[in-house]
């Protein structure tokens, strides 16, 4: 017994959807470096870091870069140190690449875009942030990073919002200060810090961050920091 497929109907034709194309001008971004015409390639390998022009023009438009680097508390006596400007540019853009070790920083030294547009004369080495971050007082960088905070959150608060608080384990490798051997479900026996978070709930703002040692991971840990 045969099957004759001619009588059955075809597939009906989806519709097409409709693709937007990539704009066929340049479109202009104002950077550290000046004006600059940003353009896509369909071919080319697509980067994470292709729309930072765009994030480092609304730091020069609110002068949001240029307040963070003349306020840090940082100060070098030698005529070969770095700049601020380069120690703190290094790392955003580490940061902003989803670094999580100095180690990282290395790779930036591959990119000889995106520094110039933050007016930065090179990529400092991982070794430098840390010599510079040496330097800087606690209280004075604890003072220094919360201003610039609320620069950034202060104009929300005079609107209803709910106050989020999260504990972050995360375990440490090496010598660190405050590396305490407590509650780890990920890695246990490893010794550990606690991130305090303290966040604008829905917005996914984060108000202020303190880390704690191991052992320090409980609701009466956080509570100081938080009424503070």
């Amino acid at each position: 017994m045969g099957t004759n497929r001619e009588i059955l109907p075809g597939l009906p034709a989806g519709e097409q959807p409709v693709v937007e194309k990539w704009p066929v001008a340049p479109v202009v971004a104002d950077t550290f470096a000046g004006r600059i015409h940003v353009e896509w390639d369909g071919s080319a390998t697509v980067t994470p870091l292709g729309q930072l022009p765009f994030f480092i023009e609304y730091l020069k438009q609110g002068g949001v870069f240029d307040g963070w680097v003349a306020g840090c508390p940082m100060h070098f006596t030698s005529p070969n140190a770095p700049s601020k400007r380069d120690v703190l540019g290094t790392v955003l853009l580490s940061v902003l690449a989803g670094h999580r070790r100095y180690a990282h920083i290395t790779t930036l030294r591959c990119d000889p875009v995106n520094p110039p547009l933050l007016g930065m004369q090179k990529v400092v080495s991982e070794d430098a942030v840390r010599r510079a971050f040496d330097k800087i007082d606690e209280e004075a960088g604890l003072s220094w990073q919360q201003e610039h905070l609320d620069y950034c959150t202060r104009p929300l608060l005079s609107e209803p919002w709910i106050l989020d608080t999260d504990t972050t384990v995360k375990p440490l490798y090496g010598h660190q200060e405050g590396a305490v051997v407590s509650y780890n479900p990920h890695k246990p026996g490893r010794p550990s810090h606690s991130f305090h978070c303290y966040i604008l709930a829905n917005l996914r703002l984060v108000l202020a961050v303190e880390v704690q040692a191991g052992n320090a991971h409980t609701s009466k840990h956080a509570a100081p920091t938080l009424w503070k």
